[in-house]
């Protein structure tokens, strides 16, 4: 079960272990389907562990969805020290409980699959539906909780071959893979000692194989488009003085307008004319309704003869004795400086950019005084930006795949990613940030532009491919190819339709599992 949890923790940024994906899950697996001794079911030369109890089950795989947790998410503390305004116990509770709360999900895989392997020895029920299982607790994970960080198909991202099934399935129909082949390894582990060998060879070499798909390269794209992503660097916890706020806007709009003059692959025809510039999501009290601010990025506008996107404070009129409500946007805006249309993010952080129960989690106000109560938008249509229509979406809702697809099911051809990562520092926040978006591109077949405050900030192809980045944490700007793709895939048209068959199926299988031991017990009685 630890051995489970470690492995689950490497899989993912910055370790870059990703195949032991095939791994991760089979010590969990094992665990679950030979947890207690088997008593008079004790055979010579048969498995001589049982199943754990449903209690058992959950218990075992909840402290590894704990563990798993604390490994992957530990940024949640430093956030919550730094700009939530906690003291280090109260970080660290923080943390624990966020852990204790998702990994009821791990919680919940092991007591159905002590439900389904119920007191004997066929472990072919609960092996059969386990990846079944994992996929409808990611969904319920992305649905109900709303917190679908690192879904278990995000570590094979880099895997061209493989990730095609994503234009189809979404990142779940990775996930069932690779629970699939933990599956078959776990299974060599709980049959007899004289099958052993040949289930270990054919788990290990699915595993292999489609390891393998990591070395196939894919097409090269034909960029016909370049961006100009601003990395602006603004420190989360500036000082925003008078005098500040007018350096850094300045610093900005003279970054912009020169880097998008100063290209010389541009002048010479070796790159297609830059027709967007974006800022990212910002910790800059950039507001809609600040005159400064809207004519510093309009002249810019001007200047440049470029349709440009800004992070932004959104502002809308206040209603009679409320405050005026506030949104986190992205502007658009014209060539000819005009503010043409507004993207407000639809889904929100919680703790972050409102407090969910203020009473309750109170403690947690400083998180939310540093980044405001925002309200939530209402609509995923596409920015209209002359022949380009602009999928943009704000930060953590590049984690929701059903989310971002309807920005390509309603016509965006290219996807655009503001974000301000600077929350998590230098821990692996980052990078977990940006495979999950990089996924979003391949299960939907689109470039996509991703800017960000403090890195990465990136071209991504639709096969998922970091095409072009600059470094981290430094005020400057990338020259980002891209084009405009009209087709969609099957997972943008119909969205988790697989997750829910996966759901589907595994409710089937709970219900089978009762009413076959409900039948059997009325067989047993009446003999």
């Amino acid at each position: 079960m630890v051995l489970s949890a470690i492995l689950q923790v490497v899989i993912f940024p910055l370790s870059h272990l990703y195949a032991l994906s095939w791994f991760a899950l089979a010590p969990l697996i094992v665990a679950l389907l030979r947890a207690r001794p088997a008593g008079e079911l004790e055979i010579a030369g048969s498995v001589k562990l049982q199943p754990a109890t449903p209690v058992q089950g959950f218990l075992l795989a909840y402290v590894c969805g704990i563990l798993w947790y604390a490994g992957t998410c530990y940024w949640i503390y430093d956030t919550m020290r730094q700009y939530g305004g906690l003291s280090a116990p109260a970080a660290v509770l923080a943390l624990f409980l966020f852990c204790c709360y998702l990994g009821l999900y791990h919680g919940l895989f092991g007591l159905l699959v002590g439900l389904l392997a119920g007191s004997g020895r066929d472990f072919r029920r609960p092996l059969v539906i386990a990846p079944f299982l994992w996929v409808a607790l990611e969904l319920a994970r992305t649905r109900v909780t709303g917190f679908p960080w690192n879904l278990l198909g995000i570590a094979q991202v880099d895997n061209v071959a493989l990730c095609r099934i994503a234009g189809l399935t979404g990142v779940y129909g990775i996930s069932f893979e690779i629970v699939l082949v933990n599956v078959a390894l776990a299974a060599a582990f709980l049959v007899p000692r004289e099958k052993r060998g040949a289930m270990l060879v054919a788990a290990l070499a699915a595993g292999s194989v489609l390891q393998a798909g990591k070395l196939v390269e894919a097409p090269a794209e034909k960029p016909d488009h370049a961006a100009l992503l601003v990395q602006q660097n603004v420190p989360v916890s500036a000082n925003w003085t008078p005098a500040y706020f007018q350096q850094t806007l300045s610093d900005l709009t003279e970054l912009s307008a020169n880097s998008a003059a100063d290209r010389p692959a541009v002048r010479t025809g070796v790159w297609p004319k830059i027709d967007l510039i974006v800022w990212p999501e910002s910790p800059a009290p950039f507001f809609t309704n600040d005159p400064r601010f809207r004519d510093a990025v309009s002249d810019m506008a001007r200047d440049t003869k470029t349709w440009t996107v800004a992070g932004s404070i959104g502002t809308a009129p206040a209603v009679a004795g409320q405050a005026a409500p506030v949104f986190n946007s992205a502007a658009l805006i014209s060539p000819t400086g005009d503010w043409t249309a507004r993207y407000d993010k639809v889904h929100l952080v919680p703790f972050g950019e409102y407090l969910p129960f203020p009473s309750l989690f109170s403690f947690a106000g400083g998180l939310t005084k540093e980044v405001g109560e925002f309200e939530k938008g209402t609509s995923r249509k596409p920015l209209d930006a002359g022949t380009s229509r602009l999928g943009v979406f704000i930060c953590y809702e590049s984690v929701f795949p059903d989310e971002v697809r309807h920005f390509a099911d309603q016509g965006a051809d290219v996807f655009v990613n503001i974000s301000n990562d600077g929350w998590y520092g230098d821990s692996g926040a980052y990078a977990q940030h940006l495979n999950q978006t990089r996924m979003r591109a391949i299960e939907n077949n689109r470039w996509l532009l991703s800017a960000t405050d403090t890195g990465v900030t990136a071209s991504i192809d639709p096969w998922g491919r970091v095409v072009a980045q600059i470094p981290r944490k430094e005020r400057t700007a990338l020259l980002a190819p891209y084009a405009l793709t009209s087709v969609t895939t099957f997972y943008t048209r119909h969205g988790d339709w697989f997750a829910y068959v996966c759901a589907i199926i595994s409710s089937g299988a709970l219900l089978a599992r009762f009413a076959f031991s409900k039948n059997r017990k009325k067989v047993d009685s009446s003999s």
